[in-house]
């Protein structure tokens, strides 16, 4: 079965830097693309950043050039370094696949962004 733990989350200023963290267990996961969500308040959640099995990374517009997304395969798990934050980055972020027919989502972890 699998299962994702997100981490890291918390409160910044902006200009902030945060580290999110998110764990998977039950899947054989350095075969999967894998994708960093976010859903703001009153919005969709939404697809940020994407790494692929092999190392490539993919950006939104919006977090392009702030946000950087790694992989440690060993230790199962996706790494989102989110700098130079901003009032609207604040969100519940989740990690899951890199792909439509995702696993259930985790618990998620809060980012607020306020001076």
């Amino acid at each position: 079965q699998v299962q994702l733990v997100e981490s890291g989350g918390g409160s910044v200023q902006p200009g902030g830097s945060l580290r999110l963290s998110c764990a998977a267990s039950g899947i054989i996961f350095i075969i999967y693309d894998m994708g960093g969500y976010r859903q703001a308040p009153g919005k969709q959640r939404e697809l940020v950043a994407t790494i692929t099995n092999g190392g490539s990374t993919n950006y939104a517009d919006s977090v392009k050039g702030r946000f950087t997304i790694s992989r440690d395969n060993a230790k199962k798990t996706v790494y989102l370094q989110m700098n130079s934050l901003k009032p609207e980055d604040a969100a519940v972020n989740y990690c899951n696949k890199a792909s439509r027919k995702l696993w259930p989502w985790g618990q998620g972890t809060q980012i607020t962004v306020s001076a």
